[in-house]
């Protein structure tokens, strides 16, 4: 699934960010972080994630959206909620997801992780088909990244408390981390 050499997904549509750069020197992946996404808040499907993340958001689209005007971010990956797979970047170039962050002591979380956004909010479940598309891509990743153990995925939550609470309290942890370790 994953290409360690180019850090592209073979099971993923492209979205190419301009979003991103190029990763601190000798800067090892590490950290998986999993965010929730939904624009606007609580609606799915449309167009508008994908146009965040390659800055072509029309900001005049939805009244939330005029908060975002002149934000760059992306994600490495996109999990949508019939489970297709979006990649922006490539998980040898740093993606903009995280923001301001910290995990075990070390700041700029971008710098050493791969993030990935699953489509949903606080207030709702993941679907089926996020949570098999989530298993198999972080299976890929660990694959490639070595160091990205269970104890090194976390939650935006987790790496910007206070700031972030996604990927909210109906993220089943207990669920996707037993799938990861269940024979196939």
């Amino acid at each position: 699934m994953l290409d360690p050499q180019s850090g592209w997904c073979s099971g993923a549509r492209r979205c190419p960010s301009p979003n991103c750069d190029a990763r601190p020197l000798g800067a090892v992946v590490d950290l998986l972080v999993i965010h929730g996404i939904s624009l606007p808040a609580g609606q799915y499907g449309g167009p508008h994630i994908e146009a965040l993340f390659l800055n072509q958001l029309d900001y005049a689209a939805h009244a939330s959206f005029a908060s975002l005007q002149g934000l760059r971010v992306s994600a490495h990956f996109l999990i949508r909620r019939d489970g297709e797979l979006l990649q922006f970047v490539a998980t040898s170039d740093r993606a903009w997801h995280a923001g301001v962050s910290s995990f075990q002591g070390r700041t700029a979380c971008n710098d050493f992780s791969v993030g990935i956004e699953l489509e949903g909010c606080d207030d709702e479940p993941y679907e089926e088909a996020q949570y098999v598309q989530l298993v198999a891509l972080t299976r890929s990743l660990n694959a490639s990244y070595p160091g990205l153990s269970s104890a090194q995925i976390v939650g935006h939550s987790d790496i910007a408390p206070g700031r972030k609470t996604d990927p909210g309290p109906h993220f089943d942890w207990a669920r996707y981390r037993r799938a990861l370790t269940a024979k196939d």
